[in-house]
């Protein structure tokens, strides 16, 4: 009835264009916070707040992920090429 579980092999990991993607991800946060920023005082009164904190923390924390992940694609193609860091 019970048998062992497949095992495979675990993929490569997927490197797509990932700078990019933060970078959209990080515009789309930031304009959905500007988008509710006039509905500040129906959100006050309803007490959804929080929906507009929300889209400017997710904007704040994509300019950190787009900084790390700039760096992440410039350390590897340094190790790629075998560049010096700077």
């Amino acid at each position: 009835m019970f048998r062992e579980p497949l095992r495979h092999e675990a993929p490569e990991p997927f490197e797509g264009p990932v700078v990019g993607t933060v970078i959209g991800g990080t515009l789309i946060w930031f304009v959905l916070f500007l988008a509710q920023l006039p509905f500040y005082g129906w959100f006050d009164d309803h007490g959804h707040l929080w929906w507009l904190w929300t889209c400017l923390a997710g904007a704040g924390l994509g300019c950190i992920g787009i900084w790390y992940v700039r760096r992440r694609d410039a350390a590897i193609k340094r190790a790629v090429t075998g560049a010096e860091p700077r």
